[in-house]
């Protein structure tokens, strides 16, 4: 007896398979390129604040030590504003309208002429005139407050006509800003 032997046939090889593809939302997302980051912004330097301006920066007492509102003069037993005395008052408007926190006292003064009592009335007068011409312009009236001084706190302390000239007159004092 003779032994034949069948020949094996080699095992059937499995065709290589690829992992099939990700689902669309398990594939990995493409690379992107990153934008550079956007310049540094150039330093912020304040501007260089125009010369009134500099008036925000000074204190009430430097204010009113400077004097940056005209005073407004008046003839004699006089409280009615002249082309001098208008265009002073309109000066200080102006300035008031750029600073619009500041609030004036307008102080009414009088020479050394006259009773107490004649002296208060026409300070009076005198401030009222020009804290009523600033409102005409546009002022409002909440920032302007008058007080008279009739003839107690002279400018000029002379006894003559430039002296009592001096001493008619509204002066402002800024009181708040």
């Amino acid at each position: 007896m003779a032994l034949q032997s069948c020949a094996r046939r080699p095992p059937p090889v499995a065709p290589e398979t690829s992992p099939p593809p990700p689902a669309a939302e398990e594939r990995a997302p493409a690379p992107r390129s990153v934008p550079p980051p956007p310049p540094a912004p150039p330093p912020v330097v304040p501007p260089e604040l125009p010369p009134e301006d500099e008036f925000a920066r000074r204190t009430l007492e430097e204010l009113n030590r400077e004097s940056p509102l005209e005073v407004v003069f008046f003839g004699l037993d006089s409280s009615e504003l002249d082309d001098q005395g208008r265009s002073a008052a309109e000066a200080n408007a102006d300035l008031l309208m750029r600073y619009p926190t500041w609030v004036v006292t307008i102080e009414g003064h009088c020479d050394e002429r006259g009773t107490p009592e004649y002296n208060l009335g026409l300070g009076e007068r005198r401030a009222l005139a020009a804290q009523q011409y600033m409102v005409q312009l546009g002022l409002g009236a909440s920032r302007v407050r008058t007080v008279s001084y009739g003839k107690e706190f002279p400018f000029d302390p002379g006894h003559d006509d430039a002296a009592w000239a001096e001493n008619r007159r509204a002066h402002f004092v800024i009181t708040s800003k």
